[in-house]
């Protein structure tokens, strides 16, 4: 998969570097995007874009960590062959202010943090929801944990009861 970030709002970094990293993550534990046909765009923005595209493309009115636009459903995804043009799998935004405050209420890197919210994205884009019900949640975070684990990252759902 190919990703194209845009960078606005967010500190000095590696953020390139860890998107990257994170898309390798991914791929290695959810297969049907390990396509290279497959293109995605991520937004490192702020809390008033993010807020914004809530309210706009969702509804809500409310800055939240990680929004993703899925731009094909799951069976055309999985139904992707390997040759042919690029195919756009969606976008992903993720926000500074929002991400810096959760990352330090739990005492990880801001890295480390946006780079679950990165993996978490791109598996919202392959389908996976957490939202429906308890047995799609547990399947999302357990790739979440292992794509992290790839990454050297702790798993971030280790702290419930």
């Amino acid at each position: 998969m190919k990703l194209d970030i845009d960078i606005e709002g967010w500190p000095a970094g590696e953020w390139k570097t860890l998107a990257a990293r994170s898309v390798d993550a991914v791929n290695g534990v959810a297969s049907e995007l390990a396509n290279a046909r497959l293109t995605a765009s991520l937004l490192l923005t702020t809390d008033t874009e993010v807020h914004t595209l809530n309210r706009e493309w969702r509804e809500r009115d409310k800055a939240t960590n990680v929004l993703s636009f899925p731009m094909l459903d799951r069976a055309e995804l999985l139904d992707l062959t390997r040759d042919g043009p690029p195919v756009m799998l969606g976008d992903i935004a993720l926000a500074y202010e929002t991400c810096a405050r959760e990352a330090e209420e739990k005492g990880i890197e801001l890295e480390a943090h946006a780079a679950h919210l990165i993996v978490h994205g791109l598996l919202h884009l392959a389908g996976y929801d957490h939202v429906h019900s308890d047995e799609e949640a547990e399947a999302m975070e357990a790739l979440e944990t292992r794509a992290l684990a790839k990454l050297g990252l702790e798993d971030p759902y280790d702290d419930r009861d």
